[in-house]
């Protein structure tokens, strides 16, 4: 397996690894604003682009792997729990990406974002923003979560062996690597800390919101740029009310269920995951236009859906701000839906 430094030379990493006799490549976490300059990198080393992976999804840049991915042919891969729609592997702990003759094993590590995940590549381990080099990612994202997020970095990470060399996705303060064993002995967030001290700490910290989250956050979740839509911002996300598959099941088998919007693209209405019986198809990216279609359904409790829970998030604080005041939103989607064997449509 061959590793080379890493590209963007900034806050934001990049990295690549290729199968030393294949020449085949594996691109992480790719920015947007830099897709020239990996193309350019690719062709010089006389790699060719075989997969792409963003690590989770991203809040403070665009991703360039829907784009690459596009170029390319390569594949786009994610955890099965990430939202875009054009995602064409996905993954969940315990797998591995092929790459040619060499294997990278995939480490589910939630807690920044339910989709987070971290790649382990032969001496090394690439951990997105689960565990940066002394810190850790935000929790504070729709969808994060601090205490799952110290199981993540204890309970898989940190069973790595210490000589781990540790690459995050972005680092503040000019480190370019770390170690498994120096984090967990001298990471200042989660050394020597409990579960409950972490998610306290967590918690009294004031995180700012990244620049441009909203334009950046949308396009990520759904491969769909629209600038002439305004998108709710976090806070009216996090306040969004959440009913899980079991309590949505038990309502839509009442006498007055609620109606059920699925914000999803029609493709994926119709593909492997299916649709809740009875639902309303109105994809994301058309809801602005298209929301006077619930006019009739106002005073009835309207649940969003998607495939994990995110877009969903997103189109239930959209029609609140429209007014409707009894809406909520399937939390984990129709992948948890799935996962609990509950019927769906084809």
């Amino acid at each position: 397996m061959q590793h080379f430094p890493e590209l963007n030379r900034g806050k934001c990493k990049t990295y690549v690894v290729a199968c030393e006799r294949t020449g085949k490549a594996l691109l992480i976490d790719p920015l947007r604003e830099n897709i020239s300059r990996y193309l350019a990198f690719l062709a010089y080393r006389r790699l060719t682009l075989d997969a792409l992976v963003d690590t989770h999804t991203h809040a403070d840049h665009p991703t360039g792997s829907f784009q690459l991915a596009a170029l390319t042919g390569a594949r786009l891969i994610m955890h099965r729990r990430a939202p875009a729609p054009v995602v064409t592997e996905h993954v969940d702990q315990g797998d591995a990406i092929e790459l040619g003759e060499a294997r990278i094993a995939v480490l589910h590590t939630p807690g920044h974002t339910p989709d987070s995940i971290s790649l382990h590549a032969g001496d090394r381990v690439f951990t997105g923003d689960v565990l940066l080099i002394g810190g850790t990612g935000r929790a504070d994202f729709a969808g994060g979560d601090a205490g799952q997020q110290y199981d993540s970095i204890t309970g898989r990470l940190f069973t790595l062996p210490d000589e781990t060399l540790v690459f995050p996705a972005h680092d503040y303060r000019g480190n370019t690597q770390s170690s498994i064993g120096h984090e967990k002995r001298h990471n200042p967030r989660i050394a020597g800390r409990s579960r409950d001290e972490y998610a306290a700490l967590m918690a009294s910290i004031d995180f700012p919101l990244p620049d441009k989250i909203q334009e950046v956050l949308q396009p990520n979740q759904t491969a769909i740029d629209d600038d002439r839509t305004k998108f709710p911002d976090l806070v009216e996300l996090n306040r969004v009310r959440q009913f899980t598959v079991e309590e949505v099941a038990s309502q839509l088998a009442a006498q007055n269920p609620p109606v059920v919007v699925d914000v999803r693209e029609p493709e994926e209405y119709r593909g492997p995951l299916g649709h809740i019986a009875g639902s309303i198809l109105i994809p994301l990216r058309e809801l602005p236009a298209r929301a006077a279609e619930l006019e009739p359904y106002r005073g009835r409790p309207i649940v969003a859906v998607c495939r994990s829970g995110v877009r969903s998030t997103t189109a239930a604080a959209m029609l609140y701000g429209l007014g409707y005041e009894r809406v909520y939103n399937l939390r984990d989607g129709m992948i948890d839906w799935n996962d609990r064997k509950l019927p769906v449509e084809r």
